[in-house]
């Protein structure tokens, strides 16, 4: 049996799995302007991310792929992911709650420009990962210091 990993309990607890609804739907609660700019850094950083990818140091590598379905924008974490010809591919790992097109397993591939985010766990830290900090402020103030004790860069 495959162990447990930290990004593995951090998409389950993200997930909220006694909701009713997926994480992907956390639409309240955070302000927008720090969400873009979230992102806006992750993709700063990006060629970081596949530098360490290339020669890992680390574990858990995932990057997070907006998804459009019909007017619609979900973002899913992949997970099991690899680089090559600037695309990252991988399996998503969210249970989809606004978009159909897609499903909890599938492989999907996205261009690192196009990329939302990206994480990596390293000596119990968990890099990257800035679009969890908007949403710290949607979580319990324990949940939400739980997540930024994980965090290599708070």
């Amino acid at each position: 049996m495959k162990p447990i990993t930290p990004l593995a309990l951090l998409l389950v607890a993200l997930c909220g799995c006694s909701e009713p609804k997926p994480d992907t739907l956390v639409d309240f609660g955070y302000d927008q302007k720090e969400m873009d700019a979230a992102i806006a850094r992750a993709r700063s950083e990006v060629d970081a991310f596949v530098s360490e990818l290339s020669k890992p140091t680390g574990s858990d590598y995932a990057v997070k792929a907006p998804i459009e379905d019909g007017g619609e924008v979900e973002h899913f974490w992949l997970v099991d992911v690899s680089f090559k010809d600037d695309k990252f591919e991988g399996t998503i790992s969210n249970e989809p709650g606004l978009v159909g097109n897609v499903t909890l397993g599938q492989k999907w591939t996205v261009s690192k420009t196009d990329i939302s985010d990206w994480m990596y766990m390293k000596g119990g830290k968990m890099h990257g990962n800035y679009t969890m900090r908007p949403l710290l402020s949607t979580m319990s103030e324990d949940e939400a210091a739980q997540f930024r004790a994980m965090l290599a860069d708070p």
